[in-house]
């Protein structure tokens, strides 16, 4: 199954950023940082957003709308007093000019949602508040179904190696380039 092997296709790279993202989210002590690091998530799911949203339509993925991720970072930094960032564009962001390629990101930002369950009861204890936590929040009691029913459209979505070659480079490429753009940002 797809969903299997881009798990440990994707995991080098997906290690990379976790490493990096948890060393900053410990870092967190103050509302404004945590601003800092939620319009760092705007800036790169926004612009990849919209690369997806010309890339995939509603026969391929029926909840897609349900699964965008960037206005619920935008609600989050304004809720916290913060300003919404510019969208990032261009080479900071992986090439999506298929539905596959599309997939590929996606599969990053879903599996973003399983973590971030996580990061958020993290940022909850050590700022003290549950303001500004509905993008790490996902899904709430949903993300694991959210999860289950998206690696089932991963699985039925690719039907030869070359297909899954695509959606695998798609998924590591959106790994190492929010590497990048989350690196290349000030830190706290």
């Amino acid at each position: 199954m797809l969903s299997d092997k881009l798990k440990e296709e994707t995991k080098h790279n997906h290690q990379a950023l976790e490493k990096a993202l948890i060393g900053q989210l410990r870092a967190i002590r103050s509302v404004s940082e945590y601003i800092t690091l939620l319009q760092l998530f705007y800036g790169y799911f926004g612009g990849l957003e919209m690369l997806m949203d010309n890339a995939i339509d509603d026969k391929s993925l029926a909840d897609g709308t349900e699964r965008r991720k960037t206005q619920a970072i935008a609600n989050d930094i304004l809720i916290l007093g913060g300003t919404v960032p510019a969208i990032a564009t261009g080479y900071n962001l992986p090439a999506i000019h298929s539905q596959l390629q599309a997939l590929g990101a996606l599969y990053v930002i879903e599996g973003s949602s399983l973590g971030g369950k996580i990061i958020s009861k993290m940022i909850q204890q050590q700022l003290g508040t549950d303001m500004g936590l509905s993008f790490f929040s996902g899904y709430g009691d949903k993300t694991d179904e959210m999860w289950a029913s998206f690696k089932k459209v991963l699985d039925t979505q690719c039907h030869t190696p070359e297909q899954e070659a695509v959606v695998t480079a798609a998924a590591n490429e959106t790994f190492s380039k929010f590497y990048y753009w989350f690196n290349k940002a000030p830190v706290f």
